[in-house]
């Protein structure tokens, strides 16, 4: 009998989950070679924002990044997005095992402080048959309200008071999607990441300085944006809903 893969989140772990999309704790024997398939046609492009990625093997992806990065970590959780809409139902009536036809891509909860009543969203990597569609925002939506809701709501939420999201100045993509579920901006953090492995980065475009200690290592300036819970209470929750809704 196999034992059952340790999440280690400091957070109650949940599926999270509407009528289009389901996020369900990445598990990799279950999600790792679906997500690894997904990605590896497309190389470095889903990657050239975030400082993780690209993988060069199904190994390196689960030990550097699942394994070392996330599950080590229990302020970090990684949930793979189902896309409802396209799960295939088995003979008898319920719904078939993740696969290709409905394995959306990746979304995380990172830096989780109970103490502190916060949490980051990050590692959206949707793949490319499902960008442009409702998986993104019906994703980042479930993670809002399971990190703003109160605990006294139905379903129960975290009752953090801060949720941000971080990105590079350069990917307008992720910071459109950030404000227009109702995340504010709150600064440029400047020289904030370095890419320690460059392959297809969207760095400053910047010349460092001579003698700087990290010669030929790209980096990127990441802009700051945030929802808190008075942003919730005050018309965040329904404009969230609105746009899950549509």
């Amino acid at each position: 009998m196999s034992t059952p893969y340790d999440i280690n989140f400091c957070f109650p772990v949940r599926e999270l989950e509407n009528d289009r999309v389901k996020l369900t704790p990445f598990i990799p024997a279950r999600h790792a070679d679906l997500f690894f398939r997904g990605f590896s046609p497309y190389g470095p492009l889903l990657f050239q924002h975030v400082p993780s990625g690209p993988f060069s093997s199904f190994t390196a992806f689960t030990e550097q990044f699942v394994h070392a990065r996330m599950q080590a970590n229990p302020a970090n959780m990684l949930y793979a997005i189902i896309d409802k809409t396209r799960t295939p139902r088995s003979s008898n009536g319920t719904d078939a095992p993740p696969s290709s036809i409905d394995f959306a891509g990746t979304i995380a909860y990172f830096f989780g402080s109970p103490t502190h009543l916060s949490i980051e969203i990050g590692f959206a990597i949707i793949l490319p048959p499902f960008q442009r569609t409702h998986v993104t925002t019906n994703a980042v939506g479930l993670l809002l309200r399971y990190a703003l809701d109160l605990p006294t709501a139905s379903p129960p939420g975290l009752g953090l008071r801060r949720v941000q999201w971080q990105t590079s100045e350069k990917n307008e993509v992720s910071i459109r999607v950030a404000e227009r579920m109702g995340l504010k901006r709150e600064g440029i953090l400047r020289w904030d990441r370095v890419y320690m492995d460059g392959q297809g980065k969207a760095g400053t475009g910047e010349d460092i300085r001579e003698g700087d200690p990290m010669p030929g290592t790209s980096c990127r300036h990441t802009v700051m944006l945030a929802i808190c819970w008075d942003d919730w209470e005050n018309g965040g929750r329904e404009q969230v809903a609105r746009l899950m809704d549509r």
